[in-house]
């Protein structure tokens, strides 16, 4: 169930994992200033927070029109649970392969799931699963954060 809540209030620990796309950013800011926010954000609620994983262009969009709530989605009440559920969202909504990869890292790295775990809960074969641990595992720190940041425009490629 969608609710407001206050912008301050949100985690923004998972920003990292998402990539960033100026253009995409600006015309966003031009649509939620017009129309304000359509979708929800969405997170998690762990403990006492609520921890952003999707809507990280719009909640940017939000501080910069001063906005101080925003609409929210919670995908689960453990960060595995709402990983998961961000991993399943359907391919008009998706991830793109380098975030999904960042997210499976993560729950292989920070949750220990192996392979056939998080194959499983995605509803996904191990081989897929393993081809993102990989891309992850290949990429240096450097350039990772080059790609996230949204100084290569991986982003339009999608």
């Amino acid at each position: 169930m969608t609710q407001e809540i206050e912008i301050s209030k949100l985690d923004l620990r998972y920003e990292s994992h998402r990539m960033k796309n100026p253009e995409g950013e600006a015309e966003l800011l031009s649509s939620i200033s017009q129309r304000g926010i359509e979708e929800p954000l969405e997170g998690m609620n762990v403990q006492k927070s609520r921890v952003l994983l999707n809507g990280f262009k719009r909640y940017r969009c939000a501080r910069r029109l001063h906005t101080h709530t925003v609409p929210y989605l919670s995908l689960g009440d453990d960060e595995v649970t709402g990983i998961v559920n961000l991993l399943r969202i359907p391919q008009s909504k998706a991830l793109n392969i380098l975030e999904q990869a960042r997210f499976v890292d993560e729950l292989a790295e920070v949750y220990g799931m192996c392979v056939a775990e998080i194959a499983v809960e995605l509803s996904r074969s191990k081989a897929w699963v393993s081809m993102r641990l990989g891309l992850i595992a290949q990429m240096s720190s450097a350039v990772s954060k080059e790609l996230f940041d949204g100084r290569f425009p991986v982003y339009s490629y999608r």
